[in-house]
Order: structure tokens, then C-alpha cells, then sequence
């Protein structure tokens, strides 16, 4: 790898296995300093081994976090961590997430706020704690004069913009890092701090416990195994590397050699009275008439990317 992170500090959560552990594993060999924040749960964010990140901290000179992140104290002290450990932050990968899957009617209120509190408020919980220490870092110049080298990079899905059956919790904090991630790259940039959604398709162990129901899902967990997740550390690497300062407030997919820049939700129909309000009786028709042509079909991930990965 010829890119030199020489200097930088990277927190990663979920950083440990999977993709957020070819994160810290790529941004490491870079020449970042990392502390790695995994407490080890389970996938469903029961149970707590804090064994895998204290060993690959060990194997990259790193240091663990191994408390969940899923609080403001925590992530406070996560960001601490890595300042009095290493002097500063200026890379942030929020990749931490957890799945408790089950369908809008069965769904549990319990399991719904450990999703969004894991998936999303941690998220903002760590953007709160990381975001002053790099504002104060681009007034000192650190690293040079303009500061750049703040990254902050949320790990989202395609099932939060297309959306999948059973994983209202999942997708909606998956959606909701979308909006965290424009509004972060619009309040940072004053301070030449970047904040990208990275949309991955890898093997991971979400891919690992997908129970088949039907041959579409099948097809789309075979195809999921053969894709590694070093393809997403080497997109995080490269949205961390000085060439792409001007990236921000972006959605980017992965998914092998593939990459994709995905289009946000602005306007693409209108409708308008001129002579008078709208009725009820009116506008329903209208968005038939006026709108269907442009409505986006109900299509989940799965079937919207059922084609084999280059890999």
C-alpha cells in the first residue's frame, strides 16, 4: 500500500472482526494509529468478549476499547482514549451494529431501541465527542495549514435506502445514518473535516447467519460469501487519503471491484395549483396521474443487487 496515513489517529468501532476489522487492519498498515472500540457482542448485541479486539490490537500496535459505544459516556471516553494514547483523533469509522430482526407487526419496542441506540445514537454519540477535538485540531494546523485530515466515515446499508423484509430496525437506523452523514459534512466543513456513508457488501457474519427463504435469498447469501471485506477497508483507506479532501456528504457502495456513487432523494416530480388550495379529492388522483410514472418500485436490496460480484 503506497498510501502514508503517517500521523493520523483512526478509531474504529466494530473493529475487531469482519469489516470493521479490515478497516483497522488496511488503515494500520496506512501508518495510522488505531484504538479499536469492540466489546465483542453477539451479532444480536448480547454477550461481550473483549478477547478479538485486545488480539488484533496486539497483532497492530493498536490499542482496544473494549467497552459498547452505545452510550455518551463511552463514546467520550473512547475519544479520550485515543487522545491520551495518541495525541489526537482525525479518523473516525463508525461501523459498530447489531441486528434483531422480525417483522413491523411482531417486532419487539426492547429490541427496536437496542438497534437504534447501537446502530445510529452511537454514531452521533461518537461524532459528538470526536468533532470538537478535530475543530480545535483544524485551528492549530495540525498535521499542516489548512487541517486535512479529518474523516469521519458511517458504515450504513443498502437495506436503509432500499429497504428488507423483517429489518424495520436495521434499515431505519441505516436510513438515519444518511442523514447524520450530510448534516455532519455540512457542519464540518468550515473545519476541512469529511463525513461519507459507505454502503458494503462483504462476508460478514450478517451474511454468515442469513437463514434462506426462498431461492433469491439464496443466491443473494452465495454471492455475498465470495465477497471479501477488504474491498470496503481499501474504499474507507482511500476516502481517508489526502486525494480525496473534496469527497464529502456522499454515498458510496462497494461490493468487490465494483463501486458505486448513489444518487440522494431530491425532487424528480411536481405538481402545482395555481388557481386554488389542493383538495383531498384532487391531489390523490393527481399523484397517480401525475407522480406514478416516477414512484420507486418496492424492491428490496436483495433483489435490486442480484447480479454476481466482481471479484
Amino acid at each position: 500500500m503506497s498510501l502514508s496515513l503517517d500521523g493520523r489517529v483512526a478509531l474504529v468501532t466494530g473493529g475487531a472482526r469482519g469489516i470493521g476489522g479490515a478497516i483497522s487492519t488496511a488503515l494500520a498498515k496506512a501508518g495510522a494509529k488505531i484504538v479499536i472500540a469492540d466489546n465483542g457482542t453477539g451479532i444480536d448485541g448480547t454477550g461481550a468478549d473483549p478477547t478479538p479486539a485486545r488480539a488484533l490490537a496486539e497483532t497492530l500496535g493498536a490499542r482496544a476499547f473494549v467497552e459498547s459505544v452505545a452510550s455518551p459516556s463511552a463514546a467520550q471516553a473512547a475519544v479520550d482514549l485515543a487522545v491520551k494514547e495518541f495525541g489526537g483523533i482525525d479518523i473516525l469509522v463508525n461501523n459498530a451494529a447489531i441486528l434483531r430482526d422480525a417483522l413491523v407487526f411482531k417486532g419487539d419496542a426492547g429490541d427496536w431501541d437496542a438497534v437504534i441506540r447501537t446502530n445510529l445514537s452511537a454514531a452521533f454519540y461518537l461524532i459528538r465527542a470526536a468533532t470538537p477535538v478535530m475543530r480545535d485540531q483544524a485551528k492549530a494546523g495540525r498535521g499542516g495549514n489548512p487541517y486535512a485530515w479529518g474523516r469521519i466515515v458511517n458504515i450504513g446499508s443498502t437495506a436503509g435506502l432500499y429497504g428488507n423484509y423483517g429489518q424495520a430496525s436495521y434499515g431505519s437506523a441505516k436510513a438515519g445514518l444518511l442523514g447524520l452523514t450530510r448534516i455532519t459534512a455540512l457542519e464540518m466543513a468550515r473545519s476541512n473535516v469529511t463525513c461519507n456513508l459507505v454502503l458494503p457488501f462483504a462476508h460478514t457474519r450478517v451474511t454468515d447467519m442469513i437463514k434462506p427463504a426462498n431461492e433469491e435469498q439464496a443466491k443473494y447469501k452465495e454471492r455475498g460469501m465470495k465477497v471479501g471485506a477488504d474491498h470496503v477497508a481499501t474504499l474507507v483507506a482511500a476516502l481517508c487519503a489526502p486525494a480525496a479532501q473534496k469527497v464529502s456528504g456522499q454515498l458510496i457502495g462497494v461490493r468487490g471491484r465494483e463501486v458505486f456513487l448513489f444518487s440522494q432523494p431530491r425532487p424528480v416530480a411536481r405538481a402545482v395549483r395555481t388557481d386554488r388550495d389542493w383538495s383531498a379529492d384532487d391531489l390523490a388522483p393527481t399523484l397517480v396521474t401525475e407522480f406514478g410514472a416516477s414512484f420507486t418500485e418496492l424492491a428490496t436490496d436483495l433483489e435490486a443487487f442480484n447480479t454476481d460480484p466482481i471479484v
